[in-house]
């Protein structure tokens, strides 16, 4: 037997009982000829003493124990004396006199320290918290052992079996659907897997289930759900995994998107009661119309945490004596302002390293007004706009003494992702973000078509199998660019957690909007031949998302990276140092491929 107890369970109720526990050498310690050694497993901690006086064999093999050697001790739950109760650890109150001792496996001295002290409430953290990353993602079989990320591990899990079990509830169905599956433009570059038995041919890792999802719908199953892993070649982010990822994959027959809305909507209260003690900051979630969240935050994730609007002010400065304004408008552009509360505080310095970063997203500058009272502005474009047009303003952005007012002027792209950038640098600056809420929202009524500068051409802004708003009416009669899809995001404090649509489930709507894009009706065919074909045989309405799990969990957990949440993630480079991921194969599995390097 390796062991009776884990090291958190034993406590003063097993004072004389014969136990044995095993684990990984936390500490050892020599006080007195006495040895004692901290014993860890995920659990926790317990210390066992050695005294030659006990068992002299116990002791001299103590002895020869090193940090990370892998242990059994056997003994007798003894209580510690009062001077030593150490009252930080839950097995603080006893100690085993160990009899017996075996080492169970050496270790290598480790790159970097894994061993847990005690904490607060009788917790334990790491003694070590800041590792080099690329070290921890080296040896992450020796970092899975910090308190840190097994408490990481074990929230993800718990998070992941409560939706599993919310889903069940709710009568979703849970279906693992195929990974070798066929190359679609989802809005990525695939993971391609050539075939041996068909040469010249290539599987694709899923980006997502998507085709498949929606095939069970029309197969019959209304309510499907997965913990799906989806796998894009993609660049790394702190809230992006490169290569893989997971996403509790969603879909639905026979609702309305506010009918789904409603379904889904508790999840997020309820895991937010369930795991955090953050409170939210609405009881049913905004829903913000795309164009509507471009305007006032600057961005179609935005956070809502931050008490700031971006405000159009374009008509009010059409004829204005300030050049730079009055040229954008003739122009076609935007002019849009921003009013810090409390923003008169930041320094000179502050302002110009927020006009550099502004200048990366295309901005040729940030114009601000300081006021410092009714009367008195400090700013370098007043002399300009004037008096009273200044006051104006002023009150229509409902600035007051204190306050800075920064405005953007130029295409409304390059305005909304400055002032957008801007509002959320200046909340975290100014600390204006309640970090005890969670601000979800739905963003909905996106374009169902962008311009695609690079190629020239209509193309889908986001998914390509959403029902158009207004259906073959509107693919036949609007401007495409002014078409609005069924579309919708669901966000928490300027995090996208998922995507999500009302699916077109009418080939002939499919066809005329792919059509638009560009695609002819054959490679239409061509590229969701099974999705298509099954769309004649009967396909309801249908509509889903799939929030990712990662994300998610790293809102609930407050980790900033996604790293953090994951077991055995890549580096920002999308290599797994670890295993030494991607790597060279042999000519001969080339060979079996039909494959040759020759670029």
């Amino acid at each position: 037997m390796f062991r009776t107890h884990t090291c958190v369970e034993l406590t003063a109720k097993e004072e004389g009982k014969e136990v044995t526990i095993s684990g990984w050498v936390n500490s050892r310690r020599d006080h007195g000829g006495v040895i004692f050694i901290d014993v860890r497993d995920r659990y926790g901690l317990t210390q066992a003493t050695f005294n030659p006086k006990v068992s002299k064999d116990a002791w001299e093999m103590a002895n020869g124990v090193r940090s990370e050697f892998v242990i059994k001790v056997v003994g007798t739950v003894a209580l510690r004396d009062k001077d030593m109760i150490n009252p930080k650890l839950k097995t603080g109150e006893i100690e085993i006199k160990a009899t017996e001792i075996e080492i169970l496996n050496t270790s290598k001295t480790p790159p970097f320290d894994v061993s847990f002290i005690p904490g607060e409430e009788g917790k334990q953290v790491d003694a070590m918290n800041k590792v080099n990353e690329d070290l921890r993602l080296k040896y992450r079989f020796v970092d899975l052992r910090r308190r840190r990320m097994l408490e990481n591990l074990q929230f993800r899990h718990e998070v992941i079996y409560f939706m599993r079990t919310w889903m069940k509830k709710r009568g979703f169905m849970e279906i693992e659907t195929p990974i070798l599956t066929v190359s679609s433009p989802e809005g990525a570059r695939d993971f391609l897997v050539p075939s041996r038995l068909h040469p010249g041919k290539f599987y694709a890792l899923p980006q997502a289930p998507q085709q498949y999802k929606q095939l069970l719908m029309v197969g019959g199953i209304d309510r499907y759900f997965q913990i799906a892993p989806c796998m894009r070649d993609e660049d790394a982010r702190a809230d992006r995994s490169p290569g893989e990822f997971y996403q509790l994959d969603i879909e639905t027959s026979f609702l309305t998107q506010d009918e789904f809305f409603d379904l889904m909507e508790p999840l997020f209260g309820d895991l937010t009661k369930e795991f955090t003690n953050k409170k939210m900051l609405f009881e049913k979630m905004p829903r913000i119309p795309y164009r509507e969240s471009m305007l006032k935050y600057g961005s179609d994730k935005p956070d809502l945490r931050i008490p700031m609007e971006i405000q159009d002010i374009t008509e009010m400065v059409k004829d204005c004596g300030f050049s730079v304004f009055k040229e954008v408008v003739e122009k076609k552009g935007v002019v849009r302002a921003l009013k810090v509360p409390g923003g008169a505080k930041l320094s000179r310095t502050e302002i110009e390293k927020m006009t550099d970063e502004v200048k990366t997203l295309g901005a040729k500058g940030l114009a601000y007004i300081i006021i410092e009272s009714e009367e008195k502005f400090k700013s370098p474009i007043v002399k300009f706009l004037g008096g009273e047009l200044t006051k104006k303003i002023l009150k229509e952005v409902k600035a007051k003494a204190g306050d800075v007012v920064f405005f953007g002027a130029d295409k409304h792209e390059i305005v909304e992702a400055s002032l957008g950038a801007t509002r959320v640098n200046i909340a975290k600056r100014l600390n204006l973000i309640d970090t005890t809420k969670l601000a979800f929202c739905w963003i909905v009524d996106f374009p169902m078509y962008e311009w695609n500068e690079d190629q020239k051409k209509i193309d889908f802004m986001h998914n390509p199998f959403s029902m158009p708003q207004g259906g073959m009416k509107a693919l036949s009669e609007k401007d495409p660019l002014e078409i609005l899809a069924y579309q919708y995001d669901i966000v928490c404090n300027g995090i996208e957690l998922s995507s999500g649509a009302v699916r077109n489930n009418v080939p002939e709507i499919m066809f005329r909007a792919f059509g638009i894009a560009g695609y002819t009706k054959e490679e239409v065919m061509d590229k969701f031949r099974g999705m298509v074909e099954a769309f004649g045989y009967g396909a309801p309405p249908h509509c889903g998302f799939a929030p990712g799990i990662e994300r998610t969990i790293m809102i609930l957990r407050e980790e900033s990276n996604i790293r953090e949440v994951t077991a055995f993630p890549k580096n920002g480079r999308a290599e797994d140092v670890m295993m030494g991921a991607p790597s060279v194969v042999k000519s001969k599995q080339l060979k079996e491929l039909h494959i040759k390097l020759d670029l």
